[in-house]
């Protein structure tokens, strides 16, 4: 199963409809009763979740009838669509507001991700801003690229190489158990400077464009990491979980690092992951 490059315009173009028409009328606009935990008081869902999820959801079984639809709200009701990314034909896995913690906050800090699959391999991936407007698309083997509101569009770039201690990154350490989340948190001092956006698709945004020179995540689940991880594999980044393997569809154990290439990859898996 292939899919077009008439078929990445209309996915990039409803993501953004669907932004417009579900995410942001409720930014900012959320009641009690709009908002509901999931496992914690920081891992929570909103009607702008389920509904743009539902919208998105919808699109993709009308125009691809026959592929597997993978969206974050979906699996908490069928929990084997995740191991079924490994091979299915063609898959699509949506995030509709990743980030959603900072969304029901009033933080403008969320984006919308969808990336699609062949075969167990990620061929494109899409992050969205749906408060600046601007686009992130990735296509395996042909790069990434930042589509502007206005339509100016650019390459992205991993930064450069750099020493540690010149080095601005973040280890999201939030669903790991000690003693990993205390090392981990203490290594960070090593480093020039630590961000936490709390958002993936900020966050890989920013290490695929050169903001950031290294991300990591201990909770592997694709929504949350395959889009981007094209992102920055296409703007000539090395990512690759603890262990040193790819991160592949349908895997949701071991954490993941991404770095500028494989030498910087290393010296974070040794001086701040720590092992």
């Amino acid at each position: 199963m292939t899919i077009s490059d008439q078929d990445i315009l209309f996915l990039g173009d409803f993501v953004r409809e669907a932004a417009q028409a579900e995410i942001m009328p409720r930014f900012r606009n959320l009641g009690a009763a709009d908002i509901s935990e999931k496992t914690s008081a920081i891992d929570v869902v909103t009607q702008a979740d389920l509904l743009a999820e539902h919208r998105i959801t919808a699109a993709l079984k009308e125009r691809f009838p026959s592929a597997l639809v993978v969206g974050e709200e979906a699996y908490e009701a069928d929990r084997s669509v995740v191991p079924a990314l490994a091979d299915a034909d063609l898959a699509f896995v949506i995030d509709p507001v990743d980030g959603t913690f900072n969304f029901a906050a009033g933080l403008p800090v969320f984006g919308t991700m969808l990336a699609v699959t062949v075969k167990g391999e990620t061929v494109a991936g899409i992050i969205h801003d749906p408060v600046l407007g601007d686009t992130v698309t990735a296509i395996k083997g042909a790069g990434a690229f930042l589509t502007r509101q206005d339509g100016q569009s650019s390459r992205l770039r991993v930064a450069e190489p750099a020493a540690l201690d010149q080095m601005v990154g973040g280890i999201s350490w939030g669903h790991m158990e000690d003693p990993d989340r205390s090392r981990i948190s203490a290594n960070m001092a090593k480093i020039r400077m630590t961000f936490a956006f709390n958002c993936s698709a900020y966050e890989y945004w920013m290490v695929a464009s050169g903001k950031l020179h290294f991300i990591g995540h201990a909770k592997l689940m694709p929504w949350d990491h395959l889009a981007g991880v094209l992102a920055h594999q296409e703007a000539g980044g090395h990512t690759a979980k603890f262990d040193g393997t790819p991160y592949r569809p349908g895997e949701t154990a071991g954490g993941i690092i991404s770095a500028p290439d494989r030498e910087s990859w290393q010296i974070i898996r040794r001086e701040i992951v720590g092992i």
